[in-house]
């Protein structure tokens, strides 16, 4: 019985089935049809694009050929009108040359026809008669003669002052002492050959660098004394650099002592002015003298 009741439901399903296949091959059916008429469209507008390029190209040939057949004929009547001359060959005019150039091209080098035009210096470019003065020219007079005033000056504080009388005796002894930052020299002066004793020691053992060795002879230079009488001094304090500025100041001092008519033109020179110029002192809350820790907000 079981069997019998079975079928039934088997025959059922089969026309089910059936009828969803036709369906579908139904919509494939229409899909094609609908790429077919797409496919249609597509070569529709091919063929009208080129309709309209093959429009488009008639239309520019009628536009140039009347422009060269008006030029050809124009061409032939200058050639009757103007025949050549047999020695010397025709050459084509400027206005033929435009001509046989087609109208859409561009010349190679635009404006190479045209003549340079170049204003010199000094020249009014409207053509008037009134020229035009240098600016800077005053400037440069002026930074000429400053120039010169400031090399003038400096001729004149290396040469030696004239007007130095020294009494250069045998037992003659000039005193002072000098000052620089905490360096101290007590040098004396005597009649010599040109010698200096530093702590007992010659100047270059004691002052190794040239500069500082310049900067120490240059008061004994200035006066032209410089071979004709000895520095004897004793430092202590400071560093080299500062010891050799207060040797300068002691021998500059010892100078005045022996010739106080000296006094302007060491003065004038700096070598009287006892330098100042020491290392600020650090402060309370601060790394250094000016110098602050890094802020911190929090």
């Amino acid at each position: 019985m079981m069997a019998d009741e079975e079928t039934p439901d088997g025959q059922e399903e089969a026309p089910e089935t059936a009828a969803s296949i036709e369906e579908s091959t139904d919509a494939l059916e229409q899909t094609t049809d609908a790429l077919e008429e797409s496919t249609d469209k597509l070569e529709r507008t091919t063929d009208t694009l080129e309709e309209s390029t093959d429009t488009l190209e008639q239309t520019t040939a009628a536009i140039e050929a009347p422009g060269e057949e008006q030029a050809e004929p124009a061409a032939a009547a200058d050639g009757a009108e103007e025949p050549p001359v047999a020695d010397e060959p025709a050459s084509p005019s400027e206005d033929e040359a435009d001509e046989e150039q087609d109208p859409g091209t561009k010349p190679s080098v635009p404006g190479a026809h045209l003549e340079v035009d170049i204003v010199p210096e000094g020249v009014d470019p409207l053509g008037r008669t009134q020229t035009y003065e240098d600016p800077y020219a005053i400037d440069d007079e002026d930074s000429d003669q400053t120039e010169k005033s400031e090399d003038d000056e400096q001729e004149v504080l290396v040469e030696p002052i004239a007007t130095a009388a020294i009494d250069l005796a045998a037992g003659a002894r000039y005193r002072a002492t000098g000052k620089r930052k905490t360096a101290i020299a007590r040098v004396t002066l005597r009649p010599g050959s040109g010698t200096y004793l530093v702590n007992g020691r010659t100047l270059e053992q004691h002052f190794p660098r040239v500069t500082l060795q310049r900067n120490i002879r240059q008061p004994l230079e200035t006066v032209g004394y410089e071979e004709r009488m000895d520095v004897v001094a004793r430092l202590h304090g400071g560093g080299i650099s500062a010891q050799a500025g207060a040797l300068r100041h002691g021998v500059s001092r010892a100078l005045l002592e022996a010739d106080p008519n000296l006094r302007g033109e060491l003065k004038r020179r700096g070598f009287l002015t006892r330098d100042s110029r020491a290392k600020e002192r650090k402060k309370a809350g601060l790394k250094k003298a000016r110098k602050r820790p890094q802020f911190s907000k929090r």
